[in-house]
């Protein structure tokens, strides 16, 4: 099915744990904060591009990025760079 679709399968050597924890981990995130069923595909996709392009990127803060949304911590590391 995925060579089908034109998609590689993509996995490291077996017993690799860590190769989905990045996507599981944001999928978990997505689930408990968004909460939301989706009645089609419209409304699913206007709800994740709010969740992420708006709240996630924009406001919500980050414990890796010592607790600053994607946008400020890249607006800092810009101005680092001018400088």
């Amino acid at each position: 099915m995925l060579a089908r679709h034109g998609i590689a399968c993509s996995v490291s050597r077996r017993g690799n744990c860590y190769d989905n924890a990045v996507a599981e981990s944001w999928f978990k995130t997505l689930k408990a904060e968004l909460g939301v069923r989706f009645n089609n595909h419209s409304h699913a996709k206007d709800e994740l591009f709010d969740y992420i392009e708006v709240f996630y990127n924009q406001q919500r803060r980050h414990s890796a990025l010592d607790y600053t949304s994607p946008a400020q911590f890249e607006k800092a590391a810009r101005m680092r760079q001018a400088a």
